[in-house]
């Protein structure tokens, strides 16, 4: 994996960005994600949505495949790979089943990375060996029931006793909470300090004063688990501080980067799924005497879709390459999520006029794909937030 700083080899990245000229390790993991996705996850998608049951039996599998510990180095049992991979990975995981590709992208970018990039050896040695082996499942919890695109004015609050933090306060929609055995999550010296009175704390459920609260209803990604979770003055030892005193929005900012590469890619997955569908259907079914895929309405959806999911694509893969060698890619990250969210809510749209009947119920793939695809214009930040974020860039760099 690139470092921090390094820069980026730019004649390769446009290659890279296609698929062309991948490393054969990533070229090797693709082939496995997607064998993995037709194989398990497709087979059994609609059953977890159906069921809202959460699928551990995948993520165990994701475990001896080695896609929990893309991020994490090499030395404690990852793999080492960095973004590209685990970009080119979730795609082929969320086009399979999005329940358990958020579980895997929250775990990877979301919790193994802050820890990679701010954590301490001592920290890394900690938990990387079990984040990476599976043995440990992660979380991120920012999002509180009254904050969320304004993280900046997060009420859990934090103290220092002696060797131990003391946390107080609810976090909300936190995927993966009630299974996850290791959480980056942040509190507030002084919520009148805003941005400045934030840190970040790498916390475990077996603390005391931990627990978690509701399980939400959901209208898609039903399969993924989603709860509050409850922290009433629960002690954090003092070395559990991810990063510096203060730096907790620093920290926020930067993964969230990186997650909505992972959101990105999901939402490619599934755009992708549901082109899978469209070119299924209308190859196999008839009107007027002639197949769907004959009739120019239903070729011109096929083509615009596989058009803009390739745009979505390398959009992705140029920000996941940028994040691996070190480059400031905030403003890339959100325009890969804005984009492939609208993507993937497009495609889906577009599944269910040519379906038509036949894609509207229960039984049918698309009808989850549907309601899976919602989700990826909300969390991350909503694709309002992306929009800011990518106006400022746009300034910052006319300036």
């Amino acid at each position: 994996m690139l470092e921090e700083g390094t820069g980026t080899d730019l004649e390769g990245t446009l290659a890279a960005m296609l698929g062309t000229s991948l490393p054969q390790k990533i070229i090797e993991l693709h082939q496995t994600a997607r064998d993995f996705a037709d194989e398990v996850l497709i087979p059994a998608a609609d059953l977890h949505d159906r069921e809202e049951s959460f699928p551990a039996d995948n993520v165990e599998r994701l475990a001896k495949l080695g896609f929990m510990g893309i991020l994490a180095p090499s030395q404690y049992g990852g793999l080492d790979l960095g973004n590209l991979a685990l970009t080119v990975v979730l795609e082929e995981i969320n086009r399979g089943c999005a329940s358990t590709g958020v579980t895997l992208s929250v775990h990877n970018s979301l919790l193994s990375s802050p820890i990679l990039h701010f954590g301490s050896q001592e920290q890394h040695a900690r938990y990387f060996p079990r984040l990476a082996s599976g043995e440990a499942l992660g979380a991120y919890a920012i999002t509180e029931p009254d904050h969320g695109s304004d993280a900046a004015a997060i009420e859990t609050t934090c103290r220092r006793e002696g060797d131990e933090w003391v946390l107080n306060g609810t976090k909300a929609w936190i995927t993966n909470g009630s299974y996850a055995d290791i959480i980056v999550t942040f509190a507030t010296m002084d919520p009148s300090l805003r941005s400045r009175g934030i840190s970040a704390f790498v916390i475990e459920k077996s603390m005391p004063g931990f627990s978690v609260g509701k399980k939400e209803k959901k209208l898609g990604i039903r399969g993924s688990d989603t709860v509050q979770l409850i922290f009433d003055e629960m002690r954090v030892p003092a070395q559990n501080l991810l990063g510096e005193e203060g730096q907790g929005f620093k920290i926020a900012m930067h993964t969230l980067d990186g997650g909505r590469i992972g959101i990105a890619s999901q939402a490619i997955g599934i755009a992708q799924a549901c082109l899978d569908e469209m070119v299924d259907f209308s190859e196999t079914h008839e009107m007027f005497g002639r197949k769907l895929a004959d009739n120019q309405l239903v070729s011109h959806k096929i083509a615009e879709l596989a058009t803009r999911l390739d745009a979505a694509r390398l959009l992705t893969r140029r920000a996941a390459i940028m994040k691996d060698a070190g480059l400031s890619h905030s403003g890339e990250a959100s325009m890969a999520k804005l984009n492939a969210s609208e993507v993937a809510n497009d495609a889906a749209r577009m599944a269910l006029e040519v379906l038509g009947g036949a894609g509207i119920g229960r039984q049918s793939s698309v009808e989850r794909l549907f309601r899976d695809a919602k989700i990826t214009e909300i969390y991350e930040g909503t694709s309002q937030i992306q929009s800011l974020v990518i106006s400022r860039h746009v300034r910052s760099v006319r300036g």
